[in-house]
């Protein structure tokens, strides 16, 4: 095949195009890398969505970003945020089955309630704040945990039971609610009975988790710093 002078011309000059964007294209990847250096040493974190990765919804990089000794209890903690929407998924699995067997079209409200105001506020309510507390060492975001995370747990606990509050309890898998539905339908109570085992390893892991980050908030003086930070507000306050 012969390629004439002006085709050979023109595709050197393509060939130089495409290297010339491509040197810029490294020279800004450089600048940008260069800038979140920069920031990183100021302590101001980028947090650019990145997980999962087919649907970017929260930032996770606990390889680099949290330190190696902090690892094992931040993986646990995100394996907690990963388990409360299942958890919370499984309810509705649970509870839909029970409001097709006559079980009524409140439950499955409920449920679905849980799992959509459940999600994002474990989210951004403790599992986000536990992250940047221990990216930044800051002693007001492991406060903030502590207080929702208290929340979460006592939720669970209160799943595992489902005492019958509100339409049995048949909201929520737990052992009292799978009890009353495996009386009236086997299938529906296994489906419960699961979801009580759920509930049950959640809240023991969740139980494992903030003490770990106790220990550890005990450990850096944090505590101390906590404290005293009220003792100001308080202080301050009572000034004004």
């Amino acid at each position: 095949m012969n390629i004439t002078l002006f085709e050979m011309q023109y595709l050197k000059r393509k060939e130089r195009e495409l290297e010339a964007k491509e040197a810029e294209i490294r020279k800004r990847e450089e600048e940008v890398k260069k800038k979140e250096e920069a920031l990183a040493r100021a302590g101001v974190f980028l947090y650019i969505k990145n997980w999962p990765p087919f649907l970017p919804i929260i930032h996770l990089d606990i390889a680099n970003e949290i330190q190696d000794y902090l690892h094992r209890m931040q993986y646990v903690a995100f394996a907690t945020f990963l388990g409360v929407i299942l958890c919370l998924l499984w309810n509705v699995i649970s509870v839909s089955a029970a409001s097709l067997k006559g079980r009524g079209i409140e439950i499955w409200f409920l449920a679905m309630i849980y799992l959509v105001v459940g999600v994002p506020g474990a989210c951004f309510l403790w599992y986000r704040p536990l992250y940047r507390a221990c990216r930044k060492d800051s002693a007001f975001r492991f406060g903030w945990f502590f207080i929702f995370y208290m929340l979460h747990i006592c939720f669970c606990i209160f799943a595992a039971v489902a005492p019958p509050i509100f339409y049995q309890g048949l909201s929520l898998p737990g052992i009292l609610s799978a009890l009353y539905v495996w009386s009236h339908n086997t299938l529906v109570g296994i489906f419960y009975f699961v979801g009580f085992g759920f509930f049950c390893a959640e809240a023991l892991l969740s139980i494992w988790v903030i003490q770990r980050v106790y220990r550890f908030f005990r450990g850096t003086g944090k505590a101390a710093e906590a404290k005293s930070r009220a003792a100001r507000g308080i202080a301050m306050a009572a000034e004004s």
